[in-house]
C-alpha cells in the first residue's frame, strides 16, 4: 500500500497471483478474492496508448508507453460491478503512485486524466467519499451542442444526455451531471420519468429515452 506523508492510505494492497514468463509481458494480480491482468510489462512491448480525446486537468493527450489494468476473465460479466471497479481502481491508483507514471487513462470514460489526480479521487472514494463522477465517467459535447456522459453505462447501463440549452453553461451542466450521476449508480436503472433536486435546490426532469439506454436531462425553468 502507497502512503501520503500523512500516512492516509492511497490504494489497495495486491500481490501477483500468477507469474508467465517474463517475455509474455503480463502479470495476474489478486485483491480482495478478485484477479486481474496487468498487461504491456518489459521487456515485452507496451500497450497501444487509448486514443481519447477527453483530458481532465491535461493540456495534451500523454506521450510514452502504456501498460494496461483489466479484471480477469472471470469477472467479464460483473466489471460494471460497484466492488469490482473499486479493487481495479484501487489497484491502479496504488500502480499510478510508481515512479515516471504522469497519466492514467479510464477506458470506459474514454478520458485521461493525471496520474496524481486519478490516485486522490480514488483513494477518496475507497475511504468512503463520493464516486469520482469526473474520472471514471466524463462529459462530452456532440458536433450538435448536447452533452452526454462517457462510461456511466458501464455501471447503470445508462448514459445522462442534455439537450443543447444555450442558457445552460457547462460548469453548471457538469455540476448537475455530477449530482445525478450520484443520486443513480447505487440504483436500479430509471424505467420512467424521474424529478430530482439539483446542486442549486432546481428542479431536474430525467426521462429514458432511446429504449432506456439514455437518460434525457431537462432543467426546469
Amino acid at each position: 500500500m502507497l502512503l501520503l506523508a500523512d500516512g492516509e492510505p492511497i490504494g489497495t494492497r495486491f500481490i501477483a497471483s500468477h507469474l508467465p514468463d517474463p517475455e509474455a509481458g503480463w502479470l495476474e494480480l489478486l485483491a480482495a478474492g478478485l484477479t486481474f491482468d496487468c498487461r504491456g510489462l518489459a521487456p515485452a512491448p507496451g500497450e497501444p496508448m487509448p486514443a481519447h480525446d477527453a483530458l481532465l486537468g491535461l493540456e495534451a493527450k500523454p506521450q510514452g508507453e502504456a501498460i494496461s489494468l483489466t479484471p480477469g476473465p472471470h469477472l467479464a460479466e460483473a466489471a460494471g460491478m460497484i466492488p469490482v471497479l473499486k479493487v481495479l481502481s484501487g489497484i491502479g491508483a496504488t500502480l499510478a503512485g510508481l515512479p515516471d507514471v504522469v497519466a492514467v487513462a479510464w477506458n470506459p470514460a474514454r478520458c485521461w486524466m493525471p496520474a496524481g489526480y486519478f490516485r486522490k479521487v480514488v483513494s477518496g472514494w475507497l475511504a468512503g467519499g463520493p464516486f469520482p463522477a469526473l474520472g471514471l465517467t466524463s462529459l462530452q459535447r456532440n458536433p450538435d451542442g448536447s452533452i452526454e456522459t462517457v462510461g456511466m453505462d458501464l455501471i447503470t447501463g445508462q448514459e445522462l444526455l442534455f439537450a443543447p440549452d444555450r442558457k445552460l453553461a457547462p460548469a453548471d451542466a457538469a455540476r448537475i451531471a455530477v449530482r445525478l450521476i450520484h443520486a443513480l449508480i447505487e440504483v436500479e436503472p430509471l424505467a420512467g420519468p424521474h424529478e430530482f433536486t439539483g446542486p442549486e435546490g432546481e428542479a431536474i426532469d430525467v426521462v429514458p429515452i432511446g429504449g432506456g439506454r439514455q437518460l434525457r436531462v431537462t432543467l426546469r425553468r
